[in-house]
């Protein structure tokens, strides 16, 4: 069904689990205008057999394993879209199974009230989502990667895969793209599999409706060379308009989930650019002519509206002189024959005619209809900008500003999603953006060079390659910034004055597609007033000078990381090996970055730090700083008994200041503020925060401590609020909780509050994770009898604590719970967006939040507004930051206390 753009010789860069160039959906072949359609479905693919399902273990936990002894197939999680040009892989991999949980987790839900009950009757599985291309002519290739992985079989991580009871036979693989029906009896010879074949069009809309509704980033516009994301509400997605942009031009109006009509669509689309290109330039791919189009200059080819008025513009019609009056009409006019013409000329001629004739179409069928919102994707456009640009501009000028052209970044795996999507009973309907956290691993375009063959597999072929790549000194492939080109009249644009300073070509100017991590058990922050207008990112890295600064930042601060990495694991050669090659790679995705901001998706300083910890994570350092922090954990449990002792001789009014003080000053212990890192050269641990302390002079920068205070402890005729469940965001390990939140945490516990400490669940600096906390709350236990009953009643002691006696813990059920639960991320900075289902359920009956520290609540957070009342609490440890939030200076303390606000109507 799909025709050959490009049929020549010439490499692709691919890789395992990420995508290296957007490629487009392949076209789609004229169709005649038809009703609207239904997702077709086959009875023929595998399918669930739910009888006789049991619970595998506790009928208490969450997540149970499911059994299902009378499946007799796996559920393929593999779908191709094989086109003329080239295939594409959409394929699931299982998460690693998790260890079961202890007896305090256990504790922990039961707590919470967090049962099966509302349980799908089929598991929706934890994994990942890679996104793949092969070219057609590399079809042996493609089969070799299929059988390497086994997913033709559900996967090397299936049950039946392990247990080696997998066979070949009836072995189904859904499939689209003319080349189902080509390559059916290759793949049927090769890998033992026969093809469920899916309507090509039926599967565009699916991947359609599935990346609008899923990714919260997939659209954006295009505009004078700048992409800017929009949100789009999947409760108000349809009805939209599908633009696909192949040899043809198919337009759909697409109503709802199976639901679109083919209204339109020309004969005049990519085919018809390669076609004349090629015919008229002699390029010999489709990349060539538009790499050649870069360097052109239309006017000497096309008749503007100047030649015909003398240079004039016809300013009573709004067109400039620049404006084309006629493509190609120049020629008409001289007596040149076709070699006398730039082939660079005529091929931006033929890009500027067939782009601004799509937009238009496309616009007129949209106001036919009465549609604002217009996609746009095919082969042809191929991430291409100043494509993009030419399309937006022709819809923008038609409907004087009232509709927009919009680009999806997975556009090239529509096709291949919408037949992923038709097997039944996978769960993937159900999704949502907070489920679905996108990674970018190290591969070739992140970092510059070429691969071919094989994808990068393991740990040792990536640090070999960086090694090589290091070694031969190759530059970093970037894209060239667009420089915003003046627009004026019907026709577009002004002649730009340097032309290979513009255009970007395919290779350079895709995005890059990471690796879609699905987590069912991550949720929205059920606390939040309004989740629609939440906003995590407080810095707004759109700006050149912010991204520059902050990308500066880390770079400086790479060594340090790199040395602290190192020295994790013992200084081993190993992992010296693995530190050069983190190093390189990050450093590259900063430069990355650099050039082009949006590579990645829309970017916010909390995405930059998780991209740099899940680097960290790629080259296998799980916790850079654990030397670190267990040293500093025990310095500072050695004086937390005598910061006790002085806290219970206050009165109650000056120990809520002292803990503020206590909260702020041990914040000041960050390794990842450079700043900070130079105090540890000046003093001890113990000593720097008794410094600190003697420093809390007020009013602070923001100084809502007396709010606080008249809410706590009550004033004259207002009673003092008796919270009834208290969230603390703990922060950094060492003094920063042992003796800031941990003092605080038992404050609330003896005025009857409940105590949840929230912290990451996987490290990321030096920040305390869930997994520590119960063994740091142990120890302190041993010398608190508040500590200790709280913590015994929330569970934490079951299986942390073995040397405390039970002697005064008969009536530990009367007490307030303590307990600590996992916040679903492992970066420096909090997205509410994506938390973890016990964080969700342990919000339900809170009315307490304190955020603590600059990543949770000065980087993110900090406009963020809350149902319940919101204690914010930092130290700044960046003078750029203090003076661009607070117009104030480094270690500045900010208390901002913020009262519940109520939800709005619609939430």
């Amino acid at each position: 069904m799909a025709s050959d753009l490009d049929n020549n010789d010439h490499d692709h860069e691919y890789g395992e689990g990420e995508t290296f160039n957007l490629i487009n959906k392949e076209e789609e072949k004229e169709m005649p205008s038809t009703a609207t359609n239904s997702m077709h479905r086959s009875s023929s693919r595998p399918q669930l057999d739910l009888s006789r399902a049991a619970i595998q273990g506790d009928f208490e936990d969450r997540n149970p394993i499911i059994l299902l002894p009378n499946q007799s197939d796996d559920i393929s999680h593999l779908a191709l879209d094989i086109g003329g040009s080239l295939i594409k892989l959409v394929y699931f991999s299982r998460h690693e199974e998790h260890s079961p949980d202890d007896k305090r987790k256990r504790s922990m839900k039961k707590r919470f009230e967090i049962s099966n009950g509302n349980r799908r009757s089929y598991p929706v599985l934890g994994g990942r989502l890679h996104f793949v291309k092969f070219e057609t002519r590399k079809l042996n290739e493609c089969l070799d990667f299929i059988s390497s992985k086994q997913l033709h079989r559900g996967g090397s991580d299936s049950p039946s895969w392990r247990s080696g009871s997998s066979s070949d036979e009836d072995i189904v693989i859904k499939a689209t793209g003319g080349g189902a029906y080509k390559f059916a009896d290759v793949l049927k010879e090769r890998l033992g599999v026969s093809l469920d074949k899916e309507d090509e069009m039926d599967c565009l809309v699916a991947g359609a409706n599935f990346l609008l509704k899923a990714i919260r980033h997939e659209a954006f516009t295009h505009k004078d060379g700048q992409k800017e994301f929009v949100q789009i509400d999947h409760n108000d997605l349809f009805p939209y308009l599908l633009v696909n942009i192949g040899s043809g031009v198919s337009i759909i109006k697409v109503d709802g989930d199976g639901k679109f009509e083919r209204v339109s669509g020309t004969n005049v689309g990519g085919g018809t650019f390669w076609g004349l290109g090629r015919l008229l330039t002699k390029c010999k791919s489709f990349d060539e002519l538009l790499e050649l189009s870069q360097h052109g200059d239309n006017s000497n080819v096309d008749m503007l509206v100047g030649d015909i008025y003398g240079g004039m513009d016809y300013s009573k019609f709004g067109l400039s002189a620049s404006t084309i009056a006629s493509s190609f009409g120049k020629t008409t006019s001289e007596s040149k024959e076709l070699s006398d013409y730039r082939p660079e000329d005529i091929s931006l001629s033929l890009l500027r005619m067939i782009s601004y004739n799509i937009g238009q179409i496309s616009y007129l069928n949209a106001l036919r209809y009465g549609l604002k919102k217009i996609f746009f994707g095919g082969f042809f456009i191929r991430g291409h900008a100043y494509t993009m640009d030419t399309i937006s501009f022709a819809v923008h000028f038609w409907s004087k500003g009232q509709a927009q052209a919009m680009f999806l970044r997975h556009e090239g795996f529509l096709g291949a999603l919408g037949a992923f999507m038709s097997y039944e009973k996978h769960g993937l309907d159900y999704l949502r953006a907070h489920q679905l956290v996108e990674r970018f691993p190290m591969g070739a375009p992140y970092v510059g060079g070429s691969i071919h063959g094989p994808p990068l597999v393991n740990l040792n072929e990536k640090i070999s390659w960086m090694e090589k790549f290091v070694q031969k000194g190759t530059q970093i492939t970037a894209p060239v910034p667009m420089a915003p080109p003046g627009t004026t009249g019907m026709g577009g644009f002004e002649r730009p004055s340097s032309r290979g300073n513009i255009l970007r070509s395919d290779s350079s100017a895709s995005f890059s597609l990471g690796v879609l991590h699905l987590v069912p058990t991550l949720e929205v922050f059920p606390l939040l007033a309004d989740p629609k207008m939440y906003e995590p990112n407080t810095i707004d890295l759109s700006d050149h000078g912010e991204l520059e600064y902050w990308l500066t930042v880390l770079s400086e601060h790479l060594p340090d990381l790199v040395d602290k990495a190192v020295a994790s694991e013992g200084g081993t050669d190993d992992a010296k090996r693995r530190g050069d090659a983190f190093a390189h790679a990050f450093s590259a995705h900063l430069a990355r970055l650099m050039e082009e901001p949006a590579a990645y998706g829309k970017l916010g300083l909390a995405n930059l730090l998780e991209l740099r910890e899940e680097c960290l994570r790629e080259f296998q350092f799980m916790d850079a700083y654990i030397t670190i922090k267990q040293r500093e954990n025990e310095a500072s449990l050695a004086v937390l008994p005598d910061l006790l002792m002085e806290l219970d001789s206050m009165n109650e009014e000056d120990r809520l200041l002292a803990l503020i003080e206590g909260v702020l000053a041990a914040n000041i212990f960050d390794w990842g503020s450079r700043a900070c890192v130079d105090l540890y050269h000046k003093g001890t641990i113990i000593e720097i925060y008794r410094m600190s302390r003697k420093k809390m002079q007020r009013p602070w920068r923001v100084d809502d401590f007396d709010i606080f205070k008249k809410r706590i402890l009550g004033s004259g005729d207002d009673k003092a609020q008796q919270y009834k469940r208290a969230l603390l965001f703990v922060d950094n390990s060492g003094a920063d909780v042992v003796l800031g939140m941990l003092p605080l945490a038992r404050e609330l516990l003896r005025r009857g509050t409940e105590v949840v400490l929230v912290a990451n669940s996987l490290p990321a600096i030096n920040d305390v994770t869930a997994n520590e906390l119960p063994e740091i709350v142990a120890e302190a236990a041993k010398h608190c009898d508040i500590i200790r009953k709280a913590a015994e009643a929330g569970g934490l002691l079951l299986d942390a604590m073995v040397s405390i006696k039970d002697d005064g813990l008969k009536n530990h059920s009367a007490s307030v719970a303590l307990m600590v639960v996992e916040n679903g991320c492992g970066s420096p900075c909090l997205d509410l967006r994506q938390v973890s289902s016990d964080l969700a359920a342990a919000a339900k009956d809170a009315d307490l939040i304190i955020l603590e520290g600059m990543g949770r609540s000065l980087h993110t957070n900090l406009n963020a507004q809350f149902r319940c009342d919101a204690l914010k609490l930092a130290m700044v440890k960046n003078q750029r930051l203090a003076e661009k939030l607070f117009n104030g200076n480094i270690y500045d303390s900010i208390c901002r206390f913020e009262p519940g606000k109520e939800p709005s109507a619609d939430n």
